[in-house]
C-alpha cells in the first residue's frame, strides 16, 4: 500500500461566488481536501504563506495577478518532507487560470522523482486552466494524472464527484 497525502492551498475571506462577492469562513479547496483525506484515511498537509492574503477579494485578485505576471513566489510558513509519500493529491484554487503562485514556491521547493501527483482544484467557471500543463513543468520526474475541477459554490454538495474520481484514478 503506497503512503499517500493530501497537500492544498486555499483561501478564507472574500469569495466569487455565483456572480457575487460574498465571505466565506472556511475555504472551498480546504473543505475538498477534507474530503479527500476522509476517503483515504490519509495524511494531510495545509500550504500558508508567512504573509497571509488579504481577505479582501480584490485586493486577492489584484495581488495574485502581480505575482504571477512577474514571476514573485511567497515564502512558506512551514514545511513538510514528502519523501515517504508516492502518491499527492495537490489542492488549489484557480487564481488567473493555473495555481496561486504559494503552491508554485511549495513545489519548486520539492523532489518529486517518481510521485504520483493527483491535482484537484475548486474554481467559479475556469476548470484547471492550464495548471496541469504547469504542473507537469514543474513535476518532470513525476506522473501528473488528470485532475478534478470543481466549482466553489458547489463543494459542499461533491461528495459523489470526488469519491468516483478518487476510484477512477487508482
Amino acid at each position: 500500500m503506497s503512503k499517500t497525502i493530501v497537500v492544498y492551498f486555499s483561501h478564507v475571506g472574500e469569495n466569487y461566488i455565483n456572480g457575487r462577492i460574498v465571505n466565506i469562513s472556511e475555504g472551498n479547496t480546504k473543505i475538498v481536501a477534507e474530503k479527500i483525506q476522509k476517503l483515504l484515511n490519509c495524511d494531510i498537509f495545509e500550504i500558508k504563506t508567512v504573509q497571509s492574503y488579504p481577505v479582501d477579494y480584490n485586493e486577492t485578485v489584484d495581488l495574485a495577478k502581480k505575482e504571477l505576471s512577474s514571476g514573485f513566489r511567497p515564502e512558506i510558513k512551514e514545511n513538510i518532507d514528502l519523501s515517504d509519500y508516492i502518491t499527492i493529491y495537490i489542492g488549489y484554487p484557480n487564481w488567473w487560470g493555473t495555481m496561486p503562485t504559494a503552491v508554485f514556491s511549495f513545489l519548486e521547493e520539492k523532489d518529486l522523482s517518481g510521485k504520483i501527483i493527483k491535482p484537484f482544484c475548486t474554481h467559479e467557471g475556469s476548470g484547471m486552466g492550464h495548471s496541469e500543463k504547469d504542473l507537469k513543468e514543474i513535476c518532470k520526474f513525476s506522473v501528473v494524472e488528470n485532475g478534478l475541477a470543481l466549482y466553489g459554490s458547489k463543494v459542499r454538495a461533491s461528495d459523489k464527484i470526488i469519491e468516483s474520481w478518487i476510484k477512477e484514478e487508482r
